[in-house]
């Protein structure tokens, strides 16, 4: 195993920390090696006053602590877009805070990348700004392609249309394969959230997990991944993202780049738990469906909703939840009714809202222009003041915005008049938005 280098990173929310956490300890059942394990989490979920079992994640109603011995090679500002790129091509010099721990990989290593956050056509969330834009990540994976500096890479991610992030963009010649919670149009969804079936814990007011992430995981807990192989483990997760394939309250798990990869077997990329040596693949396995899901875009809503609940009645916590759960729902109405307004203004018809809701064909990527996306988001976060991680559904928008032709100028004064009034709420600064 000295041969492969590890990679994991994740931060937003409790039930994307709670998925890193329990990604490591696959990885470290599998026989992998801190050294080779490089762990970014912005870690302010163990010890929040609001987690109700201090110092312990759990990634499932009853699951075990999955916090303990979690490497923190890269937490809070340290977890950044400049530092991903530098810690993943190994780039020493480029490193800013944490353990200065990166993938010295060689040509004979195989990397695993496992992202969780949140996501939107196009970018991947992460707790500090800008956010992870798709062609960026891509220049970064060719540029490591280049250096000849591993042997063969599988990414997976857990986000919202997180299909988006490779769709037309990834390369089948650079010995990578990835696989996405969802395609490039739809949410991926919370599993373990509060009110469905099966709950977490009752004293818990948040979803545990994603779907997605705890279906790969949960498979790699129980199975000898010496014998399955990528596509095996891809074809059951497909199976249960999408509900035994109803979708419904599901989405479509997709698969990416080097499609060749996925005849090895998971064992490679992150290792195997030798208790499960004699749990071998057979085609006949499946993993337990979970009867109910939360999109993934509403998570925040069920937190604040249960969290109001479940407040003591006339105490300046359920009052104070009360406010949370209005803000963040006026700001949703805000900024969908801001976009709205804004494609029926630059196209001058309600055919706007078509406009800007345009899906490109398969195999087409989002933008044709990302510096242009950049800098519409730059314009809307002046005028509208920022995105936030609500309002990365609205990325989409966004491109077509540029894709149609649409200059700067043109999308500033339109901006501006739209929301020249919009109050401010908490969710609309930019500390809970991003910026490009």
């Amino acid at each position: 195993m000295n041969q492969t280098t590890w990679f994991l990173f994740g931060m937003f929310g409790l039930a994307f920390k709670a998925d890193v956490c329990h990604a490591y300890q696959v990885m470290k059942n599998g026989g992998l090696r801190d050294e080779n394990i490089v762990v970014f989490m912005y870690d302010d979920i163990a010890y929040n006053e609001e987690n109700p079992r201090q110092g312990i994640i759990i990634n499932r109603p009853e699951g075990d602590d999955l916090y303990a011995g979690v490497p923190k090679d890269y937490v809070g500002d340290n977890v950044n877009v400049d530092n991903f790129f530098a810690v993943l091509l190994g780039d020493k010099k480029a490193v800013c805070g944490g353990s200065g721990k990166v993938v010295e990989s060689g040509p004979n290593d195989h990397i695993f990348i496992f992202y969780s956050d949140h996501g939107g056509p196009g970018v991947l969330g992460m707790p500090t700004y800008p956010y992870l834009y798709a062609d960026d990540l891509i220049s970064v994976l060719k540029k490591k392609h280049a250096s000849n500096s591993y042997k063969s890479m599988v990414i997976y991610i857990e986000a919202c249309e997180s299909g988006s992030i490779f769709e037309g963009l990834l390369p089948a010649d650079t010995a990578i394969y990835a696989t996405t919670a969802s395609n490039a149009v739809e949410s991926s969804w919370g599993t373990y959230c509060p009110g469905e079936s099966p709950s977490p814990p009752a004293e818990y007011w948040t979803c545990l997990g994603d779907l997605y992430s705890t279906s790969w995981m949960d498979d790699s807990d129980i199975l000898n991944l010496r014998t399955e192989t990528l596509k095996q483990q891809y074809e059951l997760v497909k199976k249960r993202t999408s509900v035994d394939y109803t979708y419904n309250q599901g989405s479509h798990v997709m698969q990416y780049g080097q499609l060749g990869l996925n005849s090895e077997n998971v064992f490679r990329y992150i290792g195997s738990n030798p208790t499960n040596d004699n749990s071998t693949f057979i085609e006949d396995n499946s993993l337990t469906f979970t009867q109910s899901h939360v999109n993934q875009r509403d998570a925040d809503l069920i937190y604040y909703w249960h969290k109001f609940l479940k407040s003591p009645k006339g105490s300046s916590k359920k009052l104070d939840a009360r406010k949370e759960l209005l803000d963040i729902m006026t700001h949703r109405l805000q900024l969908d009714n801001s976009v709205k307004l804004i494609g029926k203004l630059l196209f001058r018809s309600e055919k706007g809202i078509e406009i800007l809701n345009t899906v490109r064909p398969s195999g087409m990527p989002l933008a044709d222009h990302w510096a242009c996306l950049k800098l519409m988001v730059r314009t809307f976060k002046t005028h509208c003041r920022s995105l936030s991680q609500y309002g990365m559904k609205h990325m989409r928008s966004l491109a077509n915005i540029c894709n149609a032709g649409i200059e700067k100028e043109t999308m500033a004064k339109v901006s501006a008049d739209v929301c020249d009034h919009i109050p401010s709420t908490p969710w609309s600064t930019l500390h809970r938005g991003f910026s490009a």
